[in-house]
């Protein structure tokens, strides 16, 4: 599935979290956006995930994006979670067709003892997805942290009714994480372009390794890393006044 919202404008590229559908995943974004200042933002289901029936994972997803841009200028890429992992593997595999990066609490693909981690963590999960019983089970214990964030007074109803959307097919996310062991081996951070970028990262202790992960993608990309307080994996609905704000400062830096 694509949608592309806007005419014209510099290209904007929005790549959801784990294998979810993109169409309002990100509350408020595709709308602010548009708005200010201006953009052509492209809302795409890449194989193996949300509503598309194509086949695809971590490893396929560069050369898919790759395809699809052709048709567009070079795009700055918002991905959150795994998203972000598929954008800054897009920017090592094909430069050219990234503008900018903003990557909100990315899956840690330049870290392979993270990255084994998730991986093992998505298959287990995935197996245990298949037995009848456990799933409803695994389905109940992640719905109800999904709707106590839902029902916090601090989130917006746009970002509540993202949560409730979440579609928690374990066996699509484990397809969907396939392969990103094997890519964080040797990642090698200086082959990463120097584009305008943000790295947005969830409040976690200082010490915690997948921050460390971040400060080094930031340091890499030259780019300031982005917290605040209470900010979780999902920045961007904790906090999505502030993650529009980053994209739109991307953007404009994209302009000159």
């Amino acid at each position: 599935m694509t949608q592309v919202y806007g005419e014209t404008g510099p290209v904007v590229l929005l790549l959801p979290g784990g294998a979810e559908r993109a169409e309002g995943f990100f509350p408020g974004l595709v709308e602010g956006l548009l708005d200010d200042p201006g953009c052509r933002v492209i809302v795409h289901d890449r194989p193996g995930t949300g509503r598309s029936v194509a086949e695809g994972n971590l490893t396929t997803a560069p050369l898919h994006l790759h395809r699809l841009l052709q048709e567009f200028d070079p795009a700055v890429v918002v991905g959150q979670s795994l998203g972000g992992a598929v954008a800054t593997l897009l920017a090592r595999q094909y430069p050219e067709d990234v503008a900018g990066l903003v990557l909100i609490d990315s899956t840690p693909v330049i870290d392979p003892t993270l990255s084994r981690r998730i991986e093992t963590v998505a298959r287990v999960t995935g197996l245990l997805g298949r037995v009848p019983g456990v799933r409803e089970g695994l389905a109940a214990l992640v719905r109800r942290s999904l709707e106590r964030a839902a029902t916090d007074p601090k989130t917006r109803p746009d970002c509540a009714a993202a949560y409730r959307a979440t579609e928690l097919d374990f066996g699509k996310l484990d397809r969907a994480v396939h392969g990103l062991a094997a890519l964080s081996e040797g990642f090698d951070l200086a082959d990463l372009p120097k584009v305008p970028s943000a790295v947005i990262t969830a409040d976690r202790k200082p010490s915690a390794a997948i921050r460390r992960s971040h400060e080094q993608l930031a340091t890499a990309l030259g780019a300031d890393l982005l917290t605040w307080p209470g900010a979780s994996h999902s920045a961007h609905l904790t906090h999505p006044d502030e993650v529009l704000a980053a994209t739109r400062a991307v953007v404009r830096r994209t302009l000159g």
